[in-house]
């Protein structure tokens, strides 16, 4: 069958769902039905990754995305380029692996050189870190602004175990040459699991504090593509302040806008920890996300189960305005929240590798 442009809905809601606002032009905010203004794009650059963890994929029998299928450097220019007049001013890379991608600093550096009306578009990436020790100095002088690196343990035989692969000293060697550049804040992001790495804690925002980093816990949620996450083995956002309490003082730190993680500063500053908690205290109220699959699918929720297609357009011989109409189709399909605890939730069909963290 055709792709219609907007997938995984039933044909009148998905037109529905396809109506824009007429009074929106290219270079208006992107503004959804419930008033949340979108400010942050995350780029997905492939769905491939070095690591197999747990709670992302398989370790075999992955169905990997057709090469044909993933977006060019141009088409995601271009892409980047209509959200930025459209008021985004942040751009995350992530995959998969956005380090496996061979022409990763050609795409930070033509990114970087994106300018919305207020200025140039500010580049982060999300990555694994195996390979920024030969990679970081030609990012950096493409124009990355801020770096997020993945570490769930500090432990190699946990490690391998959570991965499948022996790779820590490589996750180290790269977190050690993000510390040493000048990119700040550095985070480092870690998926806190029960009876997996829930005696870590203190030891991994020690570890933290020592690179100069911010450690962010994330709640464990349904994204795996074995669709096997369990609520009883995610460590909750309680749990974990209340292992780090018994450690350091806790002060919220006020102004957190539509970030995705609450911080909180250790005995009084100036080092911070954060936790995502997506699952026991979500965010979607403040939400200015949306995001573009390495197959070219908009998506305005990690949880969404409909996806809005913009191949036609960039390789159907559209303008510009068609893919202008694409973001705000989409940001206007954007339910109020992700409903996770609904007994109706349904997991996405793709894992957060397909998806893009």
């Amino acid at each position: 069958m055709p792709r219609t442009g907007v997938r995984d809905l039933p044909l009148p809601a998905a037109l529905r769902a396809a109506t824009t606002d007429p009074c929106a032009t290219l270079g208006d905010p992107l503004v959804d039905t419930h008033g949340r203004v979108h400010r942050d794009l995350r780029i997905s650059l492939t769905d491939r990754c070095s690591l197999r963890c747990t709670y992302c994929m398989p370790e075999q029998g992955n169905e990997w995305l057709a090469r044909s299928s993933i977006l060019t450097l141009d088409e995601i220019e271009r892409v980047a380029r209509v959200a930025a007049a459209d008021g985004i001013t942040t751009f995350r890379l992530t995959g998969g692996e956005p380090l496996l991608r061979p022409d990763i600093v050609e795409v930070v550096g033509r990114l970087a050189a994106v300018e919305g009306s207020s200025g140039p578009v500010e580049l982060a990436m999300t990555t694994n870190g195996i390979r920024l020790p030969e990679l970081l100095p030609g990012l950096i002088e493409a124009g990355l602004d801020r770096l997020n690196v993945s570490i769930d343990t500090l432990r190699r035989d946990r490690f391998h175990a959570l991965t499948r692969r022996d790779r820590l000293d490589d996750v180290l060697a790269g977190i050690a040459a993000a510390a040493a550049s000048g990119l700040r804040p550095l985070k480092l992001n870690t998926v806190a699991m029960r009876d997996v790495n829930d005696d870590e804690l203190i030891e991994l925002v020690d570890f933290a504090i020592a690179h100069d980093a911010q450690l962010r816990f994330i709640e464990q949620m349904p994204l795996d593509a074995g669709h096997t996450w369990d609520r009883t083995r995610m460590v909750t956002r309680d749990e974990i302040l209340a292992t780090l309490s018994a450690r350091w003082s806790l002060t919220p730190v006020p102004g957190r806008g539509g970030a995705p993680a609450e911080r909180w500063m250790l005995d009084g500053g100036p080092h911070t920890v954060g936790v995502i908690a997506s699952v026991t205290a979500p965010f979607c109220g403040d939400c200015d996300r949306l995001r573009l699959t390495a197959d070219g699918q908009l998506r305005n929720c990690l949880f969404s189960t409909t996806e809005y297609d913009l191949i036609p357009v960039l390789r159907g011989g559209g303008r510009d305005g068609a893919i202008d109409a694409m973001l705000r189709s989409c940001a206007r399909g954007k339910l109020p929240g992700h409903a996770i605890n609904d007994p109706a939730f349904l997991q996405p069909a793709r894992g957060m590798n397909a998806i893009g963290g």
